[in-house]
């Protein structure tokens, strides 16, 4: 990812409508899994400028692992300070560590040369009976402008990702999609895209407030749908998977 876009998630993490409603949606399909628990050993594999790390440190202690310094650079800015340079697809960890990892958009990325290899060393550094909750961006026809400036490697289908997690050994306990409500639109978007002219930063831009508003409420709803059932189709992809015990 370029450096201009890991300042710009870094500024907008926190008030940008669609991290609020991941967040939302994430702590959604978590909560009943891990119900009142607040002392989990917990990793966020690919953390990013650490907005995560914030949000799951309500469960527990939480380590972060990126592969890019930028990113790490801003995760102290916030003050984080378990944190380590390192790669998905070698965690620097030893095996059955955690009650918890998540991975929030990073198997689909290009630095992610083998996603099921990412998989298996999650599985690996997991406790047994441990959760695993990874989301991506789904569907490779809607691939953008934006796939390019953040180095997309592959979007996913839910069959994908499933049959991947389960070969790894999980047991799939939900297979959703996220960003339903908001889906027409955004393929709308990504056709007009084929007749702009070629935009050289991503789609993370602060709208102005009241559609902030609007759409972060517009996933908040689709967080309480998720807590009772999978969504069928949209824009991005949860799986929440355990480690056998």
């Amino acid at each position: 990812m370029k450096k201009e876009e890991y300042q710009r998630i870094f500024e907008l993490e926190e008030k940008h409508w669609w991290y609020l409603g991941m967040k939302k949606i994430a702590t959604s399909l978590l909560s009943p899994q891990i119900k009142n628990k607040n002392n989990l050993e917990i990793l966020d594999a690919g953390c990013g400028t650490g907005g995560m790390i914030l949000c799951l440190q309500q469960f527990g202690k939480v380590q972060g692992i990126d592969l890019s310094k930028e990113a790490l650079n801003y995760c102290r800015k916030r003050g984080l300070k378990n944190i380590f340079q390192a790669s998905v697809e070698k965690i620097p960890f030893p095996d059955k560590t955690f009650d918890l990892i998540t991975s929030f958009d990073v198997l689909y990325h290009q630095w992610v040369k083998d996603d099921l290899v990412a998989i298996r060393e999650i599985y690996r550094v997991l406790k047994p009976g441990g959760y695993f909750l990874v989301r991506v961006p789904a569907y490779d026809w809607l691939r953008g402008k934006h796939d390019k400036v953040v180095y997309t490697r592959h979007r996913y289908t839910r069959e994908e990702l499933v049959t991947e997690t389960r070969s790894a050994g999980f047991k799939i306990l939900r297979a959703t999609y996220a960003n339903t409500f908001l889906f027409p639109f955004a393929v709308a978007k990504r056709f007009l895209e084929k007749i702009l002219p070629e935009e050289k930063t991503s789609d993370v831009k602060l709208l102005p407030n009241f559609l902030n508003s609007l759409f972060t409420k517009i996933l908040y709803l689709e967080a309480a749908a998720v807590s009772k059932f999978d969504l069928p189709f949209g824009l991005s992809l949860f799986v929440l998977t355990q480690k056998p015990r």
